[in-house]
């Protein structure tokens, strides 16, 4: 008699793969944990990486978007700051 396939819910599939995508932890061992066999974790980790999870980007690529993102940002803060500067003074002088 043939085994009965067991069903997994899309939260779990995807679960899976962010526990392997995001620790760095190997399929296999991921796998043993999770009590499922491994080559059926690797074809959902590997259907993810093509269906563009995560922007399918590399670990550096994201690396050098978040550093250009983190500059910018310094950027636009240290204007708003010189702006809200020259509001205060502006302020000081129009109340005296």
């Amino acid at each position: 008699m043939a085994e009965k396939r067991r069903v997994f819910t899309a939260e779990f599939r995807e679960g899976a793969v962010r526990i392997v995508t995001e620790t760095g932890k190997a399929v296999p061992e991921v796998a043993q944990d999770l009590g499922i066999n491994e080559t059926t974790l690797a074809s959902w980790v590997s259907r993810a990486k093509r269906a563009g999870n995560g922007r399918g980007e590399s670990e550096a690529e994201e690396l050098a978007r978040l550093r250009r993102e983190v500059a910018q940002l310094k950027k636009d803060n240290k204007e708003l700051g010189m702006e809200r500067d020259v509001l205060k003074r502006c302020m000081v002088l129009w109340v005296k």
